[in-house]
């Protein structure tokens, strides 16, 4: 089984699950998974979790993430983005580029967001988007998200292109609508290109056709990057032999019973490998123990007698 994590470039017209679904007839396994929806007409960066590297996934989902939009104003649709049904259209007359801008960033920072009624939320076990599909419309509440900074690229009104960096859970079709709507004049989103997830670039993403073309040249692996490399911020550790049997089951680990340990930290965290270099997880330093107590395991007893 192939583990690790690909990045992937998400081109439009792609839904998520389609491109889990191409990756699983390109790689040829079943276990494979995605870290986070990019609607069907959104672009960019979408890391793709192969084998063991699945309990990844709610990891790399929760990480902040980059994008590139464009805002257009005098425009609201349904969707609050281009692709949907238009619902009201709005005059910009007199509305000046500063105007815009000083109203940009006044959404730098935590403000409450909304979701909108087109999204995979769910609702007493229903996503939105199928209640909207049914012309039902639910009251939502409102969720603290966190925009960290917004870099405005280029303005030629009624458009504005901007990157966004932000906090997971933020919509930036909701951003654009919210946007217009403080400026009294509606607006929805035309484009979105996600740039950045975490440490994955949009610079090292690979398209679909590209991944194949790997595959045929018998090059995948050298592609696939190692779930370990998700943590390299973290100091490595290397249980003693005598120790291995507790590792491997899950077990709490003696800082005694441990390599490259010394200087750790109380409630640090690190990567635990053993002594044949086998990722076997991350561990938190409990200082009142002088034990590593495990977080999240990602050896299996496979790979072991492999």
């Amino acid at each position: 089984m192939v583990n690790g994590i690909l990045n992937v470039y998400k081109e439009k017209g792609y839904t998520s699950h389609d491109v889990v679904a191409k990756l699983r007839g390109i790689v040829g396994q079943k276990k494979i998974g995605h870290t986070g929806t990019l609607d069907p007409d959104a672009e960019g960066v979408l890391p793709v979790c192969l084998g063991k590297a699945t309990k990844l996934c709610d990891m790399l989902t929760d990480k902040n993430k980059t994008y590139e939009t464009v805002l257009l104003l005098g425009k609201e649709t349904d969707t609050q983005d281009i692709s949907g049904k238009t619902v009201k259209e709005c005059s910009t007359e007199g509305i000046t580029e500063e105007q815009v801008k000083d109203c940009i960033f006044r959404f730098v920072g935590e403000y409450d967001q909304v979701p909108p009624m087109y999204s995979a939320l769910k609702v007493n076990g229903k996503k939105l988007y199928e209640l909207a599909r049914e012309g039902k419309i639910v009251e939502r509440k409102s969720r603290r998200v966190m925009i960290y900074n917004i870099r405005i690229l280029e303005i030629s009104l009624p458009r504005v292109r901007m990157e966004v960096k932000c906090s997971k859970g933020t919509y930036i079709r909701t951003l654009c609508h919210d946007i217009g709507n403080a400026l009294n004049c509606c607006g929805c989103m035309e484009s979105l290109l996600r740039t950045q997830v975490s440490r994955f670039s949009i610079q090292e993403s690979l398209k679909l056709s590209e991944i194949q073309e790997i595959k045929d040249g018998g090059h995948l692996a050298e592609t696939i990057i190692p779930l370990d490399r998700m943590f390299e911020e973290y100091r490595k550790v290397i249980v003693k032999k005598e120790a291995q049997a507790l590792a491997y089951n899950g077990n709490e680990i003696p800082a005694l019973q441990t390599e490259n340990a010394g200087g750790v930290s109380d409630r640090e965290q690190i990567r635990m490998y053993d002594e044949s270099d086998h990722f076997i997880g991350v561990y938190q330093y409990h200082a009142d123990k002088k034990r590593f107590i495990l977080e999240k395991m990602f050896l299996d007893q496979e790979e072991l007698r492999g």
